[in-house]
């Protein structure tokens, strides 16, 4: 059976698919990795055990006779890099988008390049730290100078992946797009400060993620990937499914809302509230609202789970509850201290939860409350695009009280969700095809719903 394979490597899970001509799956597995300590002592992915993991998955995959893989590619998080010397080897571990970035360092940028909010405008990256991961770079130069002079290539962890195979050092357009600060979205090139610091010199030369590489893998001639950023990959088979405008909601530790039809300039009241851009495959600004929803929601369900001496998952026997909903949001009034997520919001000092008869209903007003962050961020993403259509994608699409909850929210909007999990692997799959697919696709790949069906 003629297969495409795919690595989808999140921050948590490892995930290696098979897909067929079709991009039907006919094949996954999952792999976790504790997390080792950077120089400094702060955790980050073990990337010499992904790479492991990678080729022990592939020479077994190519030993399987049910399948004949023809190509390969990747989607990965973004807001890593991966530095290699003159001759391949790595130079630095892959260092945590959470790390916190010294104060100095940036306030030195800034004093260099402009202010925090000119530059957020021109690169369409609020200020994140690590998480813009041209910030990263700019970091090594000044803190760490000795590994900087021998970095021949800083490539994007998507596309490192791909030149592990192929030995070919690229940049792509989603990867750059994603949070980086490193591209001038005005000027529709790197910023400034990257040809002033000479970064532009050890950035791979760009090219679109359609790009592929024939590759000798197992002495077979492989078409290999470039690689592909997770949130952007995700976009591709909404893209290519559906010509009208939508917004997508790609949920898991983020929530992004995902507008590729909005083309307004960034204001300063969406910069701060995390608001950016990110770029389709093929180069295009995407206007983008992170919510970190998921990790949140975790934080919050070990909360809940002590309080009232419940078991790890007893949120997923819980359906949503009318009655409950409107005794709750007749006197709305917020009860949850939600710490990682750093937006403007009224909230108490610590959660209030005396107050709530049972579990049931104490995770009904959680959900109320992480769902009413949920529209303002789609909101913000939506803009002044006419859509009449919202798709959710990943883990919060089997949520029955996030998905019937926001349907409230977006009365006027079709609401769908797909029950499958591959959006981005699939993504992933899809950009090494020039194959054109119909709207009838998503329904019969994605298992879309209607609100009314759930």
């Amino acid at each position: 059976m003629p297969c495409t394979a795919i690595f989808d490597i999140g921050k948590t899970n490892k995930k290696f698919f098979l897909f067929d001509e079709n991009y039907k799956e006919v094949f996954k597995t999952y792999a976790y990795f504790d997390e080792i300590k950077d120089a400094d002592g702060f955790p980050c992915d073990d990337l010499l055990a992904i790479e492991k993991w990678i080729k022990s998955t592939l020479k077994k995959a190519f030993k399987n006779n049910d399948f004949k893989i023809g190509a390969i590619n990747f989607s990965t998080y973004g807001a890593s890099f991966v530095h290699v010397d003159k001759n391949g080897k790595t130079l630095t571990p892959l260092y945590n988008y959470l790390k916190p970035f010294p104060k100095k360092i940036l306030q030195s940028f800034y004093k260099k390049y402009g202010s925090e909010l000119m530059i957020a405008k021109e690169t369409a990256s609020p200020q994140l730290g690590m998480l813009n991961s041209g910030m990263q770079l700019y970091w090594l130069k000044y803190a760490h100078p000795d590994i900087f002079k021998k970095i021949r290539w800083s490539l994007h962890f998507p596309q490192y992946l791909s030149y592990l195979l192929t030995g070919i050092p690229l940049s792509d357009f989603t990867s750059i797009g994603c949070h980086t600060g490193l591209w001038d979205f005005v000027q529709n090139d790197y910023h400034r400060w990257v040809y002033e610091e000479g970064i532009d010199r050890i950035l791979p030369p760009i090219v679109s993620a359609y790009t592929s590489v024939n590759t000798n893998i197992f002495d077979k001639k492989i078409k290999t990937g470039i690689g592909v950023h997770d949130s952007s990959s995700v976009l591709e088979p909404y893209l290519r499914a559906d010509k009208k405008p939508f917004l997508l909601i790609s949920t898991g530790t983020w929530s992004i809302a995902l507008n590729p039809f909005n083309k307004e300039i960034l204001s300063e009241e969406e910069l701060k509230n995390d608001c950016l851009n990110y770029m389709t495959i093929n180069g295009q600004p995407v206007k983008a609202a992170r919510l970190f929803l998921g990790n949140e929601f975790n934080i919050q369900l070990n909360n809940l789970d002590k309080y009232f001496n419940e078991k790890k998952d007893a949120h997923l026997q819980i359906k949503f509850s009318e009655k409950i909903f409107y005794k709750l949001n007749k006197n709305y009034q917020r009860y949850f201290s939600f710490d990682s997520i750093q937006l403007e919001r009224e909230q108490p000092k610590k959660n209030n939860l005396n107050g709530f008869k049972n579990y049931e209903e104490a995770y009904h007003q959680l959900m109320m409350e992480l769902v009413e962050m949920q529209e303002a961020a789609a909101k913000r993403a939506i803009g002044k695009t006419k859509i009449n259509k919202l798709y959710i994608d990943g883990g919060f699409a089997d949520n029955d009280l996030f998905v019937k909850m926001l349907s409230r929210h977006f009365p006027k909007i079709k609401i769908r969700t797909t029950q499958s999990p591959l959006g981005s692997a699939l993504g992933a799959a899809m950009v090494l095809s020039d194959d054109e697919v119909q709207k009838k696709f998503l329904k019969k790949h994605y298992a879309m719903k209607k609100i009314s069906d759930l």
